[in-house]
């Protein structure tokens, strides 16, 4: 059965899975992180940091599955890729060091050392975003590749279009945040967040504008993938799609439905990953190498497939498990100590 199934294809869906989950399960806490300075109450705080964490460690865990999934499955990619990212990809784990360093820390602290560790948890998750969305965009334009290599420079990334997806995803994420606080609080912190929430989306929605109007610029063949005929049938129903899910979440946000405006902001995410597999593929570095010539051999994807088949059930398992036993408003007599 393996033999007749194209398995590169198999795992650039694999690593687009994980990154993906990895964006929308890390992406709310991160935001979480990047609302902090607007909630200076203690009360606040103790509440918004215990509702993450019992899961806020283990969503990093797709992080891990992605990018050692991309070195074993597409080794060429990973090759050219990493030069042309160091720079934004160091400063995400820096990012990510100081926020899960300043989330353990902060709890046995005095409060004026609290106040510190609260200052690293933003801007650790500040740095995080920017560099994930830098990146992003970096990939996005493309990177200079000869002879199997990267020959681009150093500060090749930093560019205004890279900038423009930091910043997006930054107010993608905080977003994420505000509407999982509306999940998640109660009383007027759950008030606070649906209001920011309003702000956020029509942010968002302005972000996905200038990003989905700036891509086909890169590229002539962004372009013709999203508007020649007949393509146009085919990548129609994304837009399509978005505009029916912000119907949908200005509602929920109008009437306070607690539970749809997070799983819908998830929406607009997946609906806007969707477009950017639409724009790359088959692409894995945009207009200089496809998947296929990235693969590693076939004998060597089959046998990653078998531990993998085993390792995302579990870890899905025991994510919907932690995410089931701690349902529910977070009050602020509970707490993580």
């Amino acid at each position: 059965m393996i033999g007749i199934i194209d398995l590169t294809i198999v795992w650039a869906f694999i690593i687009a899975f994980a990154v993906f989950v990895y964006v929308v399960m890390d992406g709310f806490d991160l935001g979480l992180g990047l609302l902090f300075p607007l909630f200076p109450a203690r009360a606040d705080r103790d509440v918004i940091m215990n509702s993450v964490a019992p899961v806020w460690d283990g969503n990093e865990t797709w992080l891990v599955l992605g990018g050692g999934g991309l070195m074993a499955a597409f080794p060429l990619a990973y090759a050219v890729l990493m030069p042309a990212l160091y720079t934004p990809v160091i400063a995400m784990l820096i990012g990510l060091i100081f926020r899960g360093v300043a989330f353990e820390f902060r709890w046995r602290t005095t409060q004026r050392e609290r106040n510190r560790w609260d200052i690293a948890f933003a801007g650790g998750s500040l740095l995080a975003t920017l560099a994930q969305g830098i990146a992003l965009g970096a990939i996005l334009q493309g990177v200079n590749v000869e002879a199997r290599h990267y020959a681009g420079g150093w500060w090749d990334w930093l560019t205004p279009f890279s900038i423009l997806t930091g910043l997006s995803l930054a107010v993608g994420y905080s977003l994420l945040g505000a509407t999982w606080l509306v999940l998640k609080t109660e009383g007027a912190l759950r008030d606070r967040a649906y209001h920011l929430s309003w702000f956020l989306l029509f942010a968002m929605l302005g972000a996905i504008g200038a990003v989905s109007i700036a891509t086909p610029f890169l590229h002539i063949q962004y372009t013709q993938r999203w508007f020649s005929w007949p393509n146009m049938i085919l990548t129609a129903p994304v837009p399509i799609a978005v505009a029916a899910a912000t119907v949908l979440l200005l509602r929920a946000l109008a009437n306070k439905w607690d539970h749809q405006p997070f799983f819908l902001t998830l929406a607009l995410f997946a609906l806007s990953y969707a477009g950017l597999g639409i724009s790359m593929y088959p692409y894995i570095v945009p207009q200089s190498i496809t998947i296929w010539q990235a693969a590693s051999p076939e004998n060597s994807q089959r046998f990653m497939l078998v531990g993998v088949a085993i390792l995302i059930p579990l870890i899905l398992g025991y994510t919907a498990w932690a995410y089931w036993v701690f349902r529910g408003k977070v009050r602020p007599e509970s707490g993580y100590h």
